[in-house]
């Protein structure tokens, strides 16, 4: 059973089962209240869910890739949680969970995974289809880039707006049961923070 948190685009923070599925979910859109949410949305599933933090096995994390200050926030909740709990914290990229259910829903052949970046850009990775048990192929990304050069015409676009944290935890579920790897665990920003250390103390004059 793993507690699922991904906050690459909205807040969405899950239960999972492996056996039982999606025990409880919770998932707001809003990009801007990641650290308000996070926390209520963790006990309200934990609740729903009906489990203790000692029954969970893990703690499946949304690496991106996203924003910085929503992606960290998210991130930096799963590893609190999971030192907290001491269970391992399971990264896993973001896009694969959007791929994982698009999949697991019937449909077959290449995929392009897009999700909005900020500052007219794109995220995206690439998907040759699904493996025997169904966990996506990525064949290229995650990237970032201006929507004129995205490409990959040849790929079915799915534009996904929330990132669910029920299908990440059910990907998470599904690569342990089958032995799969796990993403690295490192947050997928794939540009810079606007906010930069200082170069130097600034003069100061009357």
């Amino acid at each position: 059973m793993l507690l699922a948190i991904d906050s690459s685009t909205g807040t969405s923070v899950a239960v999972v089962d492996h056996d039982g599925g999606i025990l409880a979910e919770t998932t707001i859109d809003n990009t801007m209240s990641h650290a308000e949410v996070v926390g209520s949305s963790i006990r309200a599933v934990m609740l729903e869910a009906g489990v203790t933090a000692s029954a969970l096995s893990g703690v499946a994390c949304g690496m991106g890739p996203g924003p910085f200050t929503g992606l960290r926030i998210g991130i930096a909740a799963a590893r609190v949680f999971a030192l907290a709990i001491d269970k391992p914290l399971v990264p896993l990229v973001s896009h694969d969970a959007v791929a994982y259910d698009w999949y697991r829903a019937g449909h077959t052949g290449g995929l392009l995974v897009v999700t909005d970046a900020r500052r007219r850009e794109l995220y995206w990775s690439a998907y040759s289809g699904a493996d025997a048990d169904g966990i996506p192929v990525r064949v290229e990304g995650p990237g970032l880039c201006k929507p004129d050069n995205l490409g990959h015409d040849d790929l079915v676009r799915l534009d996904a707006t929330t990132v669910s944290a029920g299908s990440l935890g059910m990907l998470g579920e599904t690569i342990y049961a089958t032995g799969g790897s796990f993403a690295a665990d490192e947050a997928l920003y794939l540009r810079s923070p606007d906010a930069v250390p200082s170069l130097g103390t600034k003069r100061v004059t009357a």
